[in-house]
């Protein structure tokens, strides 16, 4: 009898993840092939863990175990494993490699956790953690994949039976913040978990993400001994070694506390300088080491990943290019360097990345290709490619503004602005972010993570292209379809700081770094004369802010007690929130008294403080002030008053955002979750039809109001007495589906007579329009609906996007609307006060609080829509669209006359399990 065929593999379950103390593992599926890697892992536990365990002592497991233990189907039978490196010996050199120590990593079993159904929607759920790999949060993180693989499966609730001395596995379930009940029988605690998330499961994981995200950064920045690799088959000036000799000049020019091995320099081995030492292969530098510069040609860089592993190296620094940026081949090399290196605990940044600098008061490293870094400080960089590099370092030198931490991320082949964001939100030598972003790989993530760090500091943010729609050579990221608007609601959501080049990423900088924020959006202006004054007082009420009180000197009595009074005018007490004081000489003036007058006055006041004025830029000698008690204040310089009103009109709604209650997440009690659930798993890829759509909605208490098709008047006449008069009557047609402007429907119909004359009117109307051929579409031509309220026509759309997850739209009905692109976005998880501005956001907006007379609708039936809409969309990821339209909102209540959606396969990238970015192919 032949052996049944292996279900289907599930390759969308495969995971790199960061564990608690900052080292990488891969989570998979396990295999059948892996059965002697399972009786490794057992063999090697303990007699305590395998009792824990199994309840009984087992020095093996047996065939028929190992059997049933690796051959699951990945339905009611799921097991996952999470496996790391372990050396095995052997192996040839790779030509020309700096060392032959290159010899595979092996892969060895360091978790495994599994479950079998018991129930349509439930199962018994185990783990098994290896004793060596206890205390790093394998458990929780494999909790979380189990956890989804089962939501997937329709599994509603694991149940496990554990030994009263397991207090590690309770622990698990305790702290995952789900809701978990436990009872005691014949001494085994019997533990129920249910597995819909909650608040508090979703802050749990994300609580534990940001640790583990936060302590990998944390050893890549603060490493002690840094291992620095090009190959001495290069000429000495192939673009390799002068990446090397750029970070040893680097190294060399300190002060810094970390030490360095150099490897291939052609520096004579065994020659020392302060921190370095050379070697000429790698065999002689036998670490451990933190962090590995990596100045190598690609299949070099793949080939000492093992090597660099056995040094205990937790980080790579790949300065060279050769990966995803020249193509599909170079995709598949770049892919293999993060897997290789991901299993043998490591982070990547790069390829082709600049470096990184630290400065913090107790340590300093450079390791990067930076010739003249900028000085120590509060403000956290975080850039891509090593052009921007270049322009961002050189801008921020200029300007004097100290940096905390600064990353290239090159390629983006791990490690992210995400990642940046998790350190910065630990680092209290940080006060500042920004990020520089030629991609986003994924942006509900990075909306997430910012909108946590914005509520501490500032995020400031200059995004690239458009939505995701274009990526650079070596960003394999997927491409987003809705328009860049998602983006900046994404920003908005998050409190980030948007700027649009470097330029006004600095000018942000340097005001958030060196002053207090505004309390609120009062300006006041003090200039050296009238009409700039004016000028700026223009600006100022163009960029939203409030004139509160204005102040100059006249050209002619430009003296020490005039400029004093003008002062005094915008420093007294409650006058305005935010200074600014703009200079242009037309007559001799002390400058240097000037400067450090305003800079005492605005250190006395502890208010804001800019300044514009000519031949200054930046943070500045002259416009700074100690006070006796030894704290410096920088009044910051800008090269135009219109800068210096940018930036302080960015920052003071910042201010406002970060004091603003940005409300709670949406959440619907009512909500039927597996209901909604069957309907989707059943239905077939594709337009969802139109009864299974009024089911779904449904599900979330959305009603959608029946139509009844029709083909001719008898039926019409039919419908309508069955609806109850007065009825709408529809064309179907595409073209005129709702569309009363061309003739499409007929309103207000009242009786038998009428409805047999609308019907005539629309058949002549969809002749005119679209020719005979309008009826052989294959459905009935029109369609009967009861009549709604009047009011106000809204679309409420969601979508399944590539690059941004679920991605909710709202906006009032009509051509105008839809030419004009008056369209608010928001992406779920959205907050009750996220859904309210939403919709407050759309320009055409008035007409639904009363507008020219007209009576106002009910925007509360209106929020509790689009907040279905979006835990709906957030739910399903099967949902690859989604419109209600039209949506007729009352004085009281609301109509959802209209309904489609298309169901495709997900491809949803942020679920709810920890996870670094994976992908298996060229970004699509």
């Amino acid at each position: 009898m032949s052996e049944p065929a292996a279900p289907p593999y599930p390759e969308e379950w495969e995971a790199d993840v960061v564990l608690r103390d900052g080292t990488t593992a891969h989570v998979r599926p396990i295999r059948p092939s892996d059965a002697d890697a399972l009786q490794r892992f057992h063999v090697g536990q303990s007699q305590r863990s395998v009792y824990l365990r199994f309840f009984a002592a087992m020095e093996r497991l047996s065939d028929r175990d190992l059997r049933r233990f690796t051959h699951v189907d990945h339905h009611d039978r799921v097991a996952l494993i999470a496996v790391a490196s372990t050396p095995t010996g052997g192996g040839n050199p790779a030509d020309d490699a700096p060392d032959g120590d290159d010899s595979p990593l092996g892969e060895e079993i360091i978790g495994v956790a599994r479950f079998d159904r018991t129930a349509p929607h439930e199962a018994e759920v185990a783990f098994n953690i290896a004793d060596a790999h206890q205390g790093r949060g394998l458990g929780s993180v494999l909790l979380e994949h189990i956890a989804a693989a089962a939501r997937e499966r329709g599994v509603e609730r694991f149940t496990a039976d554990v030994l009263p001395q397991n207090g590690r596995m309770l622990a698990v379930f305790r702290e995952a913040g789900y809701d978990v009940s436990q009872r005691v029988d014949d001494g085994v605690v019997s533990v129920s978990v249910d597995l819909d998330p909650t608040e508090r499961s979703r802050e749990v994981m994300a609580d534990r993400e940001r640790r583990a995200e936060a302590r990998s950064m944390q050893t890549l920045l603060d490493a002690h001994a840094v291992l620095v690799v090009t190959s001495p088959a290069l000429p000495a000036d192939a673009v390799e070694r002068r990446f090397a000799d750029a970070v040893v000049t680097g190294a060399l020019a300190g002060p810094g506390d970390a030490t360095f091995d150099v490897v291939g320099t052609g520096r004579e081995a065994g020659e020392a300088l302060p921190g370095v030492a050379f070697h000429d292969r790698l065999e002689t530098a036998t670490g451990p080491y933190d962090l590995a510069v990596l100045a190598l040609a690609p299949e070099q860089v793949l080939a000492i990943v093992p090597a660099l592993a056995r040094r205990g190296v937790r980080g790579l620094v790949v300065l060279s290019g050769g990966f995803a940026e020249l193509g599909p081949d170079g995709l598949v090399r770049q892919l293999e360097l993060v897997r290789r290196a991901h299993t043998a605990g490591m982070r990547v940044i790069g390829p082709a990345s600049y470096g990184l600098l630290r400065r913090t008061p107790g340590y300093r490293i450079d390791v990067s290709l930076a010739t003249d870094p900028p000085p120590d400080g509060t403000v956290g960089l975080f850039c891509q490619s090593a052009p921007t590099a270049v322009t961002l370092l050189a801008t921020v030198r200029r300007r004097g503004l100290g940096v905390s931490t600064f990353l290239s991320a090159g390629n983006r082949a791990d490690v992210s602005g995400n990642d940046m964001m998790q350190f910065w939100s630990e680092d209290p030598s940080t006060a500042v972010a920004c990020l520089s972003l030629e991609s986003i790989g994924n942006p509900r993530k990075f909306s997430r993570i910012a909108r946590r760090l914005a509520s501490a500091k500032p995020v400031v943010v200059v995004a690239a292209g458009q939505s995701g729609g274009f990526a650079p050579p070596g960003h394999a990221v997927r491409r987003g379809h809705v328009p860049r608007r998602a983006l900046e609601e994404i920003m908005r959501q998050a409190g980030v700081i948007r700027a649009d080049n470097t330029h006004q990423m600095v000018d942000l900088a340097q005001l958030l770094a060196h002053q207090p924020l505004p309390a609120g959006r009062r300006v006041g202006i003090v200039g050296s004369s009238p009409s700039l004054v004016s000028a700026v007082a223009d600006a100022a009420e163009a960029a939203g802010l409030v004139v509160a009180c204005r102040a100059s000197v006249e050209r002619e009595d430009a003296s020490p007690d005039r400029i004093r009074a003008a002062l005094d005018v915008v420093f007294a007490d409650g006058a305005c929130d935010v200074v600014v004081a703009v200079n242009v000489p037309t007559v001799r003036v002390d400058l240097a008294w000037l400067a450090g007058e305003l800079a005492a006055r605005a250190a006395a006041s502890g208010r804001p403080t800019l300044v514009s004025a000519v031949g200054f830029h930046g943070l500045t000698d002259a416009f700074t002030h100690t006070t006796p008690d030894g704290v410096t204040h920088r009044v910051p310089a800008y090269s135009t008053p219109e800068d210096a009103v940018w930036a302080v009109a960015a920052v003071a709604r910042y201010a406002r955002w970060r004091a603003e209650d940005h409300g709670t997440h949406v959440a619907y009690p009512d909500a039927d979750r597996d209901a909604a659930r069957d309907i989707v798993e059943s239905a077939a890829p594709g337009p969802l039809p139109a009864p299974d759509l009024a089911r779904l909605l449904a599900c979330y208490g959305v009603t959608l109001w029946p139509a009844t098709p029709v083909e001719d008047a008898d039926e019409a006449v039919a419908a309508a007495r069955a609806l109850g008069y007065p009825v709408a009557l529809k064309a179907t047609s595409e073209a005129l589906r709702h569309r009363a402007d061309l003739g499409g429907v007929r309103l207000d119909v009242t009786s038998d007579d009428e409805v047999r004359a609308g019907l005539h009117t629309l058949r002549a109307t969809i002749l005119d329009n679209l020719g005979p051929g309008a009826f052989a579409e294959g459905r009935p031509p029109f369609e009967v609906q009861r009549m709604a309220e009047a009011g106000v026509a809204c679309v409420v759309r969601s979508g399944e996007d590539p690059l941004y997850g679920p991605v909710v739209s709202f906006g009032l009905s009509g051509d105008a609307v839809d030419l004009l692109g008056d369209i608010a976005y928001g992406v779920p998880p959205l907050t009750d006060v996220d859904v309210a501005a939403m919709i407050r956001r759309v320009r055409a907006a008035p007409r639904l609080f009363g507008y020219r007379g007209a009576p106002g609708v009910d925007v509360t039936a209106l929020e509790d829509l689009v907040g279905r809409v979006s835990v709906l969309a957030d739910d399903l990821p099967e949902i690859a669209s989604l419109e209600l339209a039209p949506v007729v909102v009352a004085p009281h209540g609301l109509a959802v006359l209209g309904a489609r959606a298309t169901l495709a396969p997900p491809r949803r990238v942020d679920a709810l399990r920890r996870a670094l970015p994976m992908l298996s192919g060229p970004a699509t």
